[in-house]
């Protein structure tokens, strides 16, 4: 059975999310807010449903606090919020996975929460990534490019694999810092860009898979590296913000993981 951390401000809204996850198979784990010191001993949860309808900075306080932690940052998390709290998501995207609009039907929280462990699953179960010559295998935390292995470090790793498990979509520095760093991490956006500038180098011909995105981050487009390749563009190239948007450790030549880099 599937197990949910379900965090609310008050009791009410907290059993019945409590309530709803039950009926759609899920071990729930309920946590006010008000109780909250940190991930409960012992509970491993696949997927954290939290309701923002009440004291929703609080909620967000302790998304910062659950991102600090190791296992914790690894969590999905849903946030149940009402539509008038919308822009209270802005500058907040490392802290959730997907929301819902409050009240959420039962259906369209199953149909979202299957979708956030399907991403999950997908991106945990070995799957490889491919990029025109570039392959990552997601699964062994090896990286080659035309069939050559490519030794990166962890963070170097950790930030391409990031990258290229959310293809196309556009991550700021303090995004990219947030979820591949650590909540808590202090250091500055130079950070970021010295190791993509370093992925870059090692990648070599495929080096095009990063793009910038002019005043905002990067991305991950592998289809956009093959064409400015055969174009003979330089992979280094700013493109700019597009209009409208779409939405293990160690070194990674096969030997086992640890921290680095």
């Amino acid at each position: 059975m599937k197990e949910a951390l379900v965090m609310a401000a008050v009791s009410e809204r907290l059993a019945s999310l409590c309530s709803e996850l039950k009926v759609l198979g899920y071990e729930a784990h309920g946590v006010l807010f008000s109780e909250w010191t940190g991930l409960p001993a012992g509970v491993r949860p696949d997927v954290c449903v939290v309701d923002l309808s009440r004291w929703p900075e609080e909620g967000f306080r302790i998304l910062a606090q659950m991102r600090r932690d190791p296992y914790g940052r690894q969590i999905p998390v849903l946030v149940v919020m009402g539509e008038d709290l919308l822009l209270d998501l802005v500058h907040r995207e490392s802290l959730f996975d997907d929301f819902a609009l409050a009240p959420v039907g039962l259906a369209e929280l199953d149909a979202r929460l299957r979708h956030i462990l399907w991403k999950v699953r997908r991106i945990s179960g070995g799957e490889v990534v491919r990029a025109g010559d570039l392959v990552i295998n997601l699964g062994t935390y090896q990286v080659y490019v035309k069939d050559r292995p490519v030794d990166l470090t962890y963070m170097e790793y950790e930030l391409l694999r990031f990258l290229a498990t959310h293809p196309g979509r556009v991550f700021s520095r303090e995004m990219l810092l947030s979820r591949v760093w650590g909540y808590d991490y202090f250091g500055g956006s130079r950070t970021v860009d010295v190791h993509v500038r370093r992925l870059r180098a090692k990648l070599g011909e495929c080096a095009g898979v990063i793009e910038t995105v002019r005043g905002v981050g990067y991305r991950f487009s592998g289809s956009a590296a093959a064409s400015r390749k055969e174009a003979g563009e330089p992979v280094e190239a700013e493109i700019p913000f597009p209009e409208a948007p779409s939405g293990p450790r160690g070194r990674v030549s096969g030997e086992p993981p640890h921290p680095g880099g």
